[in-house]
């Protein structure tokens, strides 16, 4: 059916599908009333070496050269980098920082994708905090740039690096003003209204196919046509006048 077409059905079955629609639009306005409102903080670190390099000369007392070891190897730093992000969003850690699965704060540590299996393309840590409130979105955030650079320290307590040769870590982009976030209300209004739209256009074509069938006289629904020639049953009868009609020299 054309498009015309199904502006007639919509046309002749208005009494169906206006009801539908307007409870769409009540079932759309509903899910962008209920779902809540939330606000994201941003922020950017960067990986840096110390201005000395990754290396501690050899001296007397130690002929060998001291080496952190996170930084013996080409792209030192996005290592380090990628493995710090790996560490921050095992579910462990996500229990450890206080986010449960039905609170309403969560953070994400990412490379500034979602593909947190690939090696991060820089020495850049992306963090961002999540929550119902400008205050605790930003104080979650906070939270996770302490906690990353407390978990930077300890990886490199670990290898035995040299302190001179720790890997720094700063705030390229400091914790950013908390933004609104309406995305998820605008999704859930505009696929309830979908849903609504199609209910209508469903309901509207098969009040068309029921009013169809009565016409042709489809057996087995009620209100459809008898024959011309089929007398009505007298009810006083209980329908022995329609069984004598149909017996031959009647």
């Amino acid at each position: 059916m054309d498009f015309w077409g199904t502006v007639l059905v919509l046309a002749r079955r208005w009494f169906v599908a206006l009801p539908a629609f307007l409870m769409a639009v009540g079932g759309a306005f509903y899910a962008y009333s209920t779902i809540p409102v939330t606000y994201t903080v941003s922020a950017v670190l960067v990986l840096t070496t110390p201005t000395s390099g990754g290396t501690v000369p050899p001296h007397p007392d130690q002929p060998v050269a001291q080496i952190n070891p996170l930084l013996n190897f080409d792209h030192g730093l996005d290592v380090a980098a990628s493995m710090l992000i790996n560490v921050m969003s095992t579910p462990d850690m996500v229990a450890e920082m206080g986010v449960r699965p039905d609170g309403d704060t969560t953070y994400a540590v990412t490379n500034g994708t979602n593909n947190l299996e690939s090696l991060a393309t820089g020495p850049l840590v992306f963090v961002e905090g999540e929550s119902r409130t400008p205050e605790a979105a930003t104080r979650m955030a906070r939270q996770v740039i302490e906690r990353v650079e407390r978990e930077l320290d300890v990886r490199q307590r670990q290898v035995q690096a040299p302190p001179e040769t720790y890997i720094t870590i700063s705030q390229t982009v400091p914790p950013t003003t908390p933004v609104p976030q309406e995305g998820r209300k605008l999704r859930s209004a505009a696929a309830a209204l979908g849903l609504g739209l199609i209910a209508a256009l469903c309901a509207a074509f098969a009040a068309e196919s029921l009013s169809a069938a009565r016409r042709a006289g489809f057996p087995g629904l009620p209100g459809t046509r008898r024959g011309r020639d089929e007398p009505e049953p007298d009810p006083a009868s209980g329908g022995q006048d329609l069984v004598a009609a149909r017996e031959p020299g009647a």
